[in-house]
């Protein structure tokens, strides 16, 4: 059939947006031409291409903003406090009491499917193109392939199963009740998606360069593949009874009813497929043992291990810096190409929406910013001590800290509760009394300033900034770099450029690993080309090897054996350690759902320093209390985002998600 610019508008038409908007994807080139003549040729093509990827930007990040990346700051783990009640609704309250309805923030529903129309006509378009050699084309066609089926994984991530839409278009001619699509179950979403993604990976190239580094590679799309079946294969989607009620027009269920190890076998296959490239690994910072000043201070040198601390990495920390390791991932001291462990990023255009509105909501009010994002006290409570134990909870450690050299890093006036913990914890917390940064002023005396979250001083709570405090005395530096300066009045201000981590090595990592102590049985699994096939069982050695490269790169000790040996006591683990490593990019609110831990987890009362003390209650200021502020529940329909109306009624054989109303 022939295809032309309106063959897939009726379908998207009937399940998203006004037709008149979506009619109208011509206004990017200058004269009105049909598909015909744009494909023909290739500086057309290359716009048209161009054009499908900035679907991925704003309400598709992953790390931004809380008004593009909302999911990101409302799980246990973090939180912002500077929108109220009054502002449209959007506070951190109404998220998490479920006080969200059906029309809230749904432009990623209709940005999606605007990717994915316009990535399938592109795909079967481009062939007839004239001036495009022949590997330019299937380059070409599995960028779009990529970018549909991610397009597609941002979806159902969110929404549970959606529709898929023919690729090929359908007759627009038919009457518009006919041109409706019901949701396909998410057993077949997941088959399309992982599909897609496995022919896109066999013509894409296994590096790009640093001027097409937001371009997808061989190792993106594998990835994407992976994390895919990692849903698939958990319990939200795997055999879940809960969601019985998801059904399609015809009363179908969507969501599987019958538990199917199959699929984690899947998901560790596919993450092995990315782990055997051999193109990426950990990023790891060398040992420095000197002082370099308050931009990288003396290397925090975890305690001795006989097995660990003479072992250069991957087998132990002896040649790496794992406080840098870790920092240097997320603020900017690396480029997006020079980092080994970057596997795909929306490399972030808007300094005002990606990683840099995460730091400049997370700097000292004092300093510029807007000290508005936090942490709880289960997440700062997660992290270990720096030998690998956990932290004493009950008591606590008493007492503070007398100076600024017993206790590296902490300076003087700091919890003790802080003290001795890995490194991970001071390269993303901003405990009360840690040192802050902001190294590009010209004046040195504003180059650096302890802050205290302390009732009455200029970062703690006071009236007359009520929304600009950190509500949990527990604030959040990951992101941030030591020369940012967020304050335009400062002289010499200036902030580091960052990027986003949308899937880095150390996810795929900890997907193998879960993926692996799922099973029970073997499985013979075939390969993203179909020519050959992976033998998966649970394996220890594959586990350990998986999971100990991320805890030496943090200069944590390997898990001993009885956690490995235990898939309970392990699963507990590994779930811990997604909640550390991956703090801040978006994965703890899908995680907590995709486990079915939310009900749990996410119903738990919001704990924090008791903000209500001065510096002279001190004590009473690090005894956690619960955050008034803060209160939560998790009821079932919280599961899925629910579907907007307007969608429901311009597609009636759409079906809402469990626990939201259905219009008239």
């Amino acid at each position: 059939m022939k295809i032309y610019f309106l063959l897939i508008v009726a379908v998207i038409c009937s399940s998203l947006q006004s037709c008149k908007k979506y009619m109208d994807m011509d206004h990017f080139f200058k004269d009105r031409m049909n598909i015909d003549t744009l494909f023909v040729r290739k500086d057309y093509a290359d716009q048209w291409l161009a054009n499908v990827y900035t679907h991925l930007r704003e309400e598709n990040l992953d790390v931004a903003s809380k008004d593009y990346a909302p999911f990101n700051l409302i799980s246990d783990d973090m939180f912002f406090g500077d929108r109220g009640d009054e502002l449209d609704g959007r506070s951190y309250k109404n998220y998490k009491n479920g006080e969200y309805t059906e029309s809230w923030i749904q432009r990623s529903w209709g940005s999606c499917y605007q990717g994915i129309r316009k990535a399938s006509i592109y795909i079967f378009n481009i062939d007839r193109n004239r001036e495009m050699s022949t590997e330019e084309i299937a380059t070409g066609k599995a960028e779009a392939r990529f970018l549909r089926a991610y397009y597609y994984w941002l979806l159902i991530r969110k929404y549970g199963p959606v529709p898929l839409v023919p690729g090929e278009g359908i007759d627009y001619t038919l009457p518009y009740e006919e041109l409706a699509i019901p949701r396909s179950s998410y057993d077949n979403c997941v088959d399309f998606i992982t599909s897609e993604l496995a022919i896109a990976a066999r013509n894409l190239p296994l590096t790009q360069t640093s001027r097409d580094r937001v371009r997808p590679t061989k190792g993106a799309a594998l990835a994407a593949r992976a994390k895919v079946y990692l849903y698939a294969a958990s319990p939200e989607f795997n055999g879940n009874t809960e969601m019985a009620e998801l059904v399609d027009h015809e009363g179908n269920q969507l969501i599987s009813q019958v538990y199917n190890e199959e699929k984690w076998a899947k998901a560790a296959a596919a993450a092995k497929e990315v782990i055997d490239l051999n193109v990426y690994r950990l990023f790891t910072a060398p040992f420095n043992a000197t002082d370099q000043g308050p931009a990288q201070p003396k290397t925090i040198v975890p305690p001795f291990n006989a097995r660990y601390s003479n072992s250069s990495f991957p087998n132990g920390w002896k040649d790496i810096d794992p406080f840098e390791s870790y920092r240097q991932l997320f603020n900017g001291a690396l480029t997006a190409s020079g980092n080994p462990e970057l596997i795909f990023s929306r490399v972030a255009e808007l300094s005002n929406v990606g990683p840099e509105a995460l730091a400049k909501h997370q700097t000292p009010y004092s300093m510029g910013g807007w000290n508005a994002h936090g942490i709880t006290q289960k997440q700062c409570d997660a992290y270990y001590l720096n030998d690998g134990n956990n932290i004493p909870v009950n008591p606590r450690v008493n007492g503070f800290t007398t100076n600024d050299k017993d206790h590296l890093p902490l300076p003087a006036g700091v919890s003790m509760q802080y003290a001795n913990r890995e490194p991970r914890f001071y390269a993303s917390v901003a405990y009360n009394g840690s040192l802050w940064y902001r190294l590009s002023a010209l004046d040195p005396t504003l180059r650096s300033k302890q802050i205290f979250y302390y009732r009455g001083e200029p970062d703690g709570k006071q009236p007359a900034s009520p929304q600009f405090h950190v509500r949990t005395g527990l604030g959040v530096k990951k992101f941030v770099n030591p020369i940012d300066s967020h304050d335009g009045k400062v002289l010499g201000s200036f902030v580091v450029p960052k990027y986003e981590p949308a899937i880095r090595y150390a996810e795929v990592l900890l997907i193998f690993a879960e993926a692996l102590n799922e099973l029970g049985g073997s499985y013979n699994i075939p390969d993203y080309t179909g020519t050959t096939t992976h033998a998966i069982s649970r394996s220890v050695p594959d586990m350990s090897n998986a999971i100990s490269q991320i805890r030496i790169r943090a200069g944590l000790p390997d898990f001993d054996g009885s956690v490995y040996g235990s898939k309970e006591i392990f699963r507990k683990a590994l779930k811990r350690e997604r909640q550390i490593e991956l703090l801040g990019e978006n994965h703890r609110y899908y995680d907590l759902r995709r486990w079915k831990d939310a009900p749990l987890e996410e119903a738990m009362p919001v704990m924090g320093c008791n903000m209500d003390m001065t510096s002279a209650q001190r004590e009473l200021f690090h005894t956690p209390v619960v955050i008034p502020s803060f209160p939560t529940i998790f009821v079932k329909k919280m599961y899925l985002w629910p579907i907007a109306h307007e969608e429901l009624r311009r597609n009636k054989k759409l079906t809402q998600n469990p626990g939201w109303t259905t219009p008239y």
